[in-house]
């Protein structure tokens, strides 16, 4: 018995760790997924960032969107995979887990029809990104249309603090 005992522990002990921030996962965006989004995070302050695998600029604002959701637990972080270029899931996990974003909620643009995809969440927008939209906790939307500077993302959180006191 004690030799099963033994064994069983030796066993556990050599197994490998789980990574402490957990694996990346993509959910589907698709049609309807904009208003779910939004009734699950209303109250909160809320950032969903627009991205893509093929995007350049994206490249360099993914691990400062990482490093601000680090800084900023109160605010819940969104990011959607919206490139035009259709790519595989795990080209955006790998760079979603590299930047930091493994903890985030992430999406990715799941129906053919992306145009519809971009209508439903503004009616305006033609599909440039990045694309930054920050949403308070009494529901004012902001949007910055390419790279937001980590500055006014900064700012725009300490102001929803300031707003929660």
């Amino acid at each position: 018995m004690k030799h099963m005992i033994l064994a069983a522990m030796l066993l556990v002990a050599s197994l490998p760790a789980a990574p402490a921030s957990g694996p990346a996962k993509l959910r589907s965006f698709e049609r309807g997924s904009w208003q779910q989004l939004l009734h699950s995070h209303a109250g909160r302050p809320t950032l969903v960032h627009f991205w893509g695998v093929t995007c350049g600029p994206c490249k360099v604002e993914l691990p400062q969107l990482g490093a601000f959701m680090k800084q900023n637990p109160s605010v819940d972080v969104v990011t959607i995979d919206a490139d035009l270029v259709p790519n595989s899931d795990s080209a955006a996990l790998s760079m979603l887990q590299r930047a930091g974003l493994s903890l985030a909620e992430n999406w990715m643009f799941s129906d053919g029809f992306a145009e519809r995809l971009r209508y439903e969440v503004d009616p305006a927008w033609q599909g440039d990104i990045p694309r930054t939209i920050l949403i308070s906790r009494n529901g004012t939307v902001a949007t910055i249309e390419g790279s937001a500077e980590p500055s006014v993302l900064q700012k725009w959180s300490d102001g929803q603090i300031t707003t929660a006191k």
